[in-house]
């Protein structure tokens, strides 16, 4: 019995001493771990805003696709059923060679427009051991313009159906509601219209998504173009909004703007809308993500 109440007394005794001893333990683990740097995710939904890009890249190996369609204006009335009659789409395939370097290609039939992109994200927002205030991400396109020449009796030449656009995306997410995007765009068109229409011309454009719910977001796109560079057409500021609803793989994107074509160049170029008339076109985007690649293993 001695021996049972000895053994006892020394559990007793040694118990605090190891809860102590692990508890000193682990603050001591704790404190030696080097502080964590925390990266800012899902700053949009899309790779797209609304028409224009987002900062977003896809991850190495995924493969998005996107379809992008816009009917007719709602001021055509009501023998095209406002708009429904007519309709412009786009096809355009995005590829992540790494997570921050990718490539597209799409077609659209506004203008029968071909286009290539690179897109990379060289700047990330981040906070905890390192803090950085903003993502950043630069893109490039070509377009080629294959419509039929409109004067096909002079010396046509290749380059003259080429134009190009240049981005800088500039974003940050401020919280889990808010995110805003300032995009200084660059387009340059090889023929012009006219002699007075300058060959490069240069907007200012911004981009705001606002958290509604889990899976909704609210979406808007602002381009201003600077003065005194188109002269041969009404050109306006292209407004753009839409709302994102995500559903697993699918995000579908729902919009209004008054710009018929749905990337950069014609953004800038070529919105002849007015909201105030009506020239107004409902939209859509559908994008689909695949994995066709080997994702990276980090250790």
């Amino acid at each position: 019995m001695k021996k049972y109440v000895i053994v006892i007394l020394f559990i007793s005794l040694c118990v605090p001493f190891t809860s102590n001893a692990q508890e000193d333990l682990l603050d001591m683990l704790e404190s030696s771990q080097e502080p964590q740097t925390n990266y800012t995710i899902a700053t949009f939904k899309n790779t797209k805003l609304v028409s224009g890009n987002s900062i977003e890249t896809n991850g190495q190996g995924v493969l998005q696709f996107m379809i992008q369609h816009r009917f007719g204006t709602l001021n055509s009335g009501w023998r095209d059923l406002w708009g429904l009659d007519n309709s412009t789409i786009r096809l355009g395939f995005e590829y992540g060679i790494t997570d921050h370097l990718n490539i597209g290609l799409g077609r659209a039939s506004f203008l029968k427009t071909y286009d290539g992109m690179i897109k990379w994200r060289f700047l990330r927002q981040k906070s905890g051991a390192k803090n950085f205030p903003f993502s950043a991400t630069a893109v490039s396109s070509i377009y080629l313009n294959s419509s039929e020449w409109i004067d096909p009796e002079r010396e046509n030449y290749f380059s003259s159906r080429l134009s190009f656009h240049h981005s800088l995306l500039i974003a940050r997410k401020f919280n889990d509601k808010i995110s805003i995007q300032l995009m200084p765009t660059m387009v340059h068109t090889n023929l012009v219209s006219t002699p007075q229409d300058e060959n490069t011309v240069y907007a200012m454009g911004f981009g705001t998504s606002i958290k509604l719910s889990g899976s909704i977001r609210l979406n808007a796109e602002y381009y201003y173009l600077l003065p005194d560079q188109v002269y041969s057409k009404e050109l306006t500021n292209s407004l753009s909004i839409g709302v994102d609803i995500e559903t697993g793989g699918h995000v579908f994107q729902l919009h209004v703007t008054n710009s018929k074509g749905m990337t950069e160049q014609s953004l800038v170029t070529n919105t002849t809308g007015a909201w105030g008339d009506g020239d107004i076109y409902f939209g859509f985007n559908i994008s689909r993500v695949f994995n066709v690649g080997k994702k990276k293993v980090e250790h």
